[in-house]
């Protein structure tokens, strides 16, 4: 199992600063950030963009992998995009890991775009992803899709791709077989239940949905497995107990990695902050 730790971008550099470097000493495998313009689930917050985030971490930081959790085309184009990633791997030396996921409110109407449909945001999601492959990989892409045009991106130099994994948010059918057949990793933070047991089960549902569709990724082989541990009925960090259990039972599932939240004293995500240190102190692995 690989655990990794979610930091909010509602603070200014200089106060999250310190608590990526911190991450990074307590052992964690990777560390994420949310990519926003206005995040619904603290829409009065402070703000601060995912990318530069990532780029600042990766300067102050040297082991830890950095991740996306998770961008959507929302507000993003596949190809303005991938020069992004491709820079900040650069800078990171390798350690970024993007997510990449269907998007909700309120980014979806931000811009003054029209609000699509659950079935048409997965499209969105699967045409974004096939084109910044490409991006990631090709010179001189051109394509005219339902939802983005391309015309001569360049990629100077050869692929980028094998150093940019990407990890594939989805928590309805359509979405786990498509991460299955095209992703390096599947993201998933369940779906809505009142009990952490109901909450298990669903998720058990689409892991077996990835396994059944892994039969035809092609040329075969296995993913990596991110479960979003606070995305349950209850915060994961809420005691030491609570946190074995969710591992446990996410490891008996198959997922190869935890994310959790950094504690905040209000919810979302609130937690008291002695459980990750107790955590941190008796070794992550």
């Amino acid at each position: 199992m690989r655990y990794g730790i979610c930091i909010l971008p509602e603070r200014p550099w200089r106060e999250s600063r310190p608590l990526w470097e911190r991450v990074e000493s307590m052992g964690f495998d990777h560390a994420w950030t949310y990519d926003h313009l206005v995040w619904g689930g603290l829409p009065d917050s402070q703000w601060f963009s995912c990318i530069p985030t990532l780029t600042a971490a990766a300067a102050v930081t040297s082991r830890i992998a950095l991740g996306a959790f998770v961008i959507s085309p929302n507000f993003r184009h596949p190809a303005a995009l991938a020069r992004e990633v491709q820079t900040v791997s650069d800078i990171a030396d390798g350690r970024l890991l993007v997510g990449l996921g269907a998007g909700g409110s309120p980014d979806d109407t931000l811009l003054g775009q029209t609000g699509l449909s659950a079935r048409e945001r997965v499209d969105r999601l699967q045409e974004f992803t096939t084109l910044l492959d490409r991006t990631l990989r090709e010179d001189h892409v051109s394509a005219d899709g339902d939802f983005f045009t391309i015309r001569d991106m360049r990629l100077v130099g050869g692929s980028v791709r094998d150093r940019i994994p990407l990890l594939l948010a989805g928590n309805g059918p359509r979405s786990v077989r498509f991460a299955a057949r095209h992703g390096d990793g599947w993201v998933t933070t369940g779906g809505s239940a009142e009990t952490v047991d109901d909450w298990f089960a669903g998720v058990a549902r689409n892991c077996e949905i990835l396994e059944q569709a892994l039969l035809d990724r092609p040329g075969g082989g296995d993913i990596a497995r991110y479960l979003s541990l606070d995305s349950g009925p209850r915060n994961a960090l809420e005691s030491v107990h609570h946190f074995d259990d969710l591992v446990g039972r996410a490891q008996d599932l198959g997922f190869t990695d935890v994310i959790v939240h950094w504690p905040r004293s209000s919810e979302p995500y609130r937690a008291p902050g002695n459980v990750l240190d107790a955590i941190a102190e008796r070794g992550l692995h």
